[in-house]
């Protein structure tokens, strides 16, 4: 027997739970499938839990233009649902000349996004803001901010549910067929059933291109392939957090660095450093700390020896092989892809999390379309 329903979302990640949110305010009849036990259990729960202000993106794409949105919408949200934040900024430190000179290029990059309120700050003024950093200036980047992640994600699961929206978990979509009227989905786990919507967005994650190319009658050359590509971080052992801020080094071509964030409960933790893998594993291996320490030092010079301990690590949902250019978030409705009904999103890395909300309303728009 093939139940029915309107809306199925795939995933209960930030994303997928902000889109259920979302499709659930408009009165739509939702179910999210999660092939987890609980909310959140990859990319949503293991990042840097950072509000970001949407600085460093390529103008017109994707990220710059939704985490700029995101970020708006997202501040007076958690406010309204009383979820735990700190719009504590952030400084883009530089310690070399040359990257002292590519600060200015930053603060345009920054223009062209519609992020206006970077100022340079001279390194005396650093000192007196945060005592440990040493640097030639910095960035300072007032509305970048932190986030309970996990609050976030319960704060949109509350309103999706107070909208009759239902979360089915161990519940894995083992397989789909496009149909008439919407998609066929063959729901595995305990109680395997086929399932019919009217709508499909596939909000999986470090799942979603797998999910993509399982959905026949799908055109396939609008389902890239994805990449695994794990962060580590570290947590200071032994020693109390010098820093009220986020601090980044001046950005490297192939990354931020290693950078100080700092969770809500004022643990600094380094990272996340970029290591391309074939699978998924979240085990931080205790000698990446060796290579953090002299990035780290450039800035914090009085970092302790052996104060750097494994924290915990997560996986971003790549779309480039390594070595290849980044890639922007990738989400096609029907107008893009020709299949009346699917959103598909792919490669929801950073700043998904900011973005969230944002990225909801465009999904939305695509299915209005």
């Amino acid at each position: 027997m093939t139940e029915s329903v309107e809306c199925v979302v795939v995933g209960a990640g930030v994303v997928g739970l902000a889109i259920a949110r979302a499709l659930a305010l408009q009165g739509r009849e939702v179910i999210v499938l999660e092939a987890e036990e609980a909310i959140g259990t990859h990319t949503s729960s293991r990042n840097s839990e950072v509000i970001h202000a949407g600085i460093y993106y390529p103008a017109g794409s994707l990220k710059a233009k939704l985490c700029v949105e995101g970020k708006k919408a997202l501040y007076p949200y958690c406010k309204a649902l009383g979820v735990p934040f700190d719009n504590c900024g952030k400084l883009i430190v530089a310690c070399s000349e040359a990257e002292l000179a590519g600060l200015e290029k930053i603060r345009k990059q920054a223009l062209a996004n519609g992020v206006d309120d970077l100022t340079f700050v001279e390194p005396a003024v650093v000192r007196q803001m945060e005592p440990e950093v040493q640097c030639l200036g910095a960035l300072q980047s007032p509305s970048t901010g932190i986030i309970d992640s996990h609050s976030l994600m319960v704060a949109y699961q509350g309103e999706a549910e107070a909208g009759g929206t239902m979360i089915a978990f161990h519940s894995p979509v083992a397989s789909g067929r496009v149909v008439e009227g919407g998609v066929e989905l063959t729901v595995g786990g305990e109680n395997p059933m086929q399932l019919h919507c009217r709508i499909l967005v596939n909000s999986a994650g470090l799942g979603a291109p797998a999910l993509g190319a399982a959905l026949q009658g799908f055109p396939q050359d609008h389902v890239p392939p994805g990449y695994l590509c794990k962060g580590n971080y570290f947590t200071l052992s032994g020693v109390k957090s010098p820093f009220r801020r986020l601090i980044y080094p001046a950005p490297e071509q192939a990354g931020l660095g290693v950078h100080v964030t700092i969770d809500m409960g004022g643990q600094a933790r380094f990272g996340p450093d970029v290591e391309w893998v074939d699978k998924m594993d979240y085990n931080v291996d205790p000698k990446r700390s060796e290579s953090f320490y002299a990035a780290i030092r450039r800035y914090w010079p009085g970092l302790p020896d052996g104060a750097l301990a494994p924290g915990y690590s997560g996986m971003r949902p790549k779309l480039q092989k390594p070595g290849e250019p980044a890639k922007d978030f990738m989400i096609e409705g029907p107008k893009d892809h020709g299949v009346p009904g699917v959103v598909q999103l792919f490669g929801i890395e950073s700043p998904g999390l900011t973005a969230s909300l944002a990225i909801a309303d465009l999904v939305v728009e695509k299915l209005a379309a």
